[in-house]
């Protein structure tokens, strides 16, 4: 087998077709090739961005997910097979988007971002991508990205709609345009559904994740027009699209990171001991099936605090893992030394 050369003409060679654009050329490929993108969550939105990405000529792309491939991503997560279950997203997703583009460099992350590591990450990047399915990270990766002056693509999906938009960009006077916090100021308080339980159809994760991976190739190659300040939005279901423009919120000020929740895996509650497990799903979603503990609903349970008393660690857990990261927060701020968790994945990963 005769290898394939690497030199500059067959490099330019294999991106004739988007060098062709008007105002693009050769000069815009080439800071395509100096690009560094870190994208957090090898889900639908991430991989979908990926692929164009990689396939587009970003000379750099980090992949970070601690998650597994799992059947039910198969639908919609299009960089995975069912040859892939139970393998880690982000080695599997790099293995194969090194071989779609092998002049690429693809780096993997396999474990969870932090606050104690996020930092870090984004220093060795130009720009962050965000394909996650919790408020705790997306907020995370926000302050992470204001912090060090890093733009972040947004998106978001749920049943047949979908939103995205590029925070924190430097303007000209030197600001920079609305982050998360100015258009979602209080999203973690609220109760959404993940894709497993409230469904999704799979094409709408392609479309917005294509619609960041466009957003990112926009940045890089100067392009005016970007959604800086704007939130795009999307039905699925009749075919149409808006645009919200956004203001920065003059009480929005981004000091430090939030405190990342800490998580264990069912597994390691297992084999836990002297432990107090609490449902903060509904009564009714703990009647049909529990794996034990006192059930106080996340609703209800500011109003519970005074009359709670622990002797070890407390795990919180729900569905999905994110209502029992709001519990874990709410139970920190009342009782500062107790050490408190949240399953991780919720017992949604338990029955599947």
């Amino acid at each position: 087998m005769v290898k394939q050369s690497t030199a500059m003409t067959d490099y330019f060679e294999r991106y004739h077709c988007q060098m062709a654009l008007p105002g693009f050329g050769k000069s815009a490929q080439q800071l395509l090739q100096k690009a560094r993108v870190l994208i957090v969550g090898a889900g639908g939105l991430g991989c979908p961005a990926a692929q164009y990405l990689a396939a587009a000529g970003i000379g750099t792309i980090c992949i970070a997910d601690d998650d597994t491939v799992a059947e039910s991503n198969l639908h919609r997560q299009l960089l995975y097979t069912p040859q892939d279950l139970g393998l880690l997203k982000a080695e599997v997703a790099s293995k194969k988007l090194q071989q779609q583009n092998p002049s690429a460099n693809l780096i993997s992350y396999p474990f969870r971002i932090t606050a104690s590591n996020i930092m870090e990450l984004i220093a060795e990047v130009d720009l962050v991508i965000e394909g996650t399915d919790n408020f705790e990270t997306k907020y995370l990766l926000n302050d992470a990205c204001v912090l060090s002056g890093r733009p972040l693509i947004y998106g978001a999906i749920y049943q047949y709609e979908g939103q995205m938009s590029i925070w924190n960009v430097l303007q000209q006077d030197g600001s920079y345009s609305p982050n998360y916090r100015d258009a979602f100021p209080d999203a973690e308080k609220a109760q959404v559904p993940n894709c497993a339980k409230g469904g999704v159809i799979p094409t709408l994760a392609g479309i917005v994740g294509c619609m960041q991976a466009n957003e990112a190739i926009k940045y890089f190659t100067g392009a005016e027009e970007l959604l800086a300040g704007k939130l795009w939005m999307i039905n699925a279901r009749d075919g149409s699209t808006r645009i919200i423009h956004l203001k920065k919120r003059p009480d929005v000020k981004i000091t430090e990171l939030p405190v990342t929740v800490a998580t264990i895996s069912f597994t390691d509650l297992q084999q836990a001991s002297n432990h107090q497990l609490i449902d903060v799903r509904t009564k009714k979603e703990h009647e049909h099936f529990n794996i034990g503990g006192k059930n106080i609903p996340l609703d209800e349970l500011s109003d519970h605090l005074d009359g709670l008393s622990f002797s070890g660690p407390v795990i919180c857990y729900c569905a999905s893992g994110s209502r029992s990261a709001i519990a874990v927060r709410l139970i920190k701020e009342h009782f500062p030394d107790v050490t408190v968790y949240s399953l991780k994945g919720g017992i949604e990963k338990i029955i599947t």
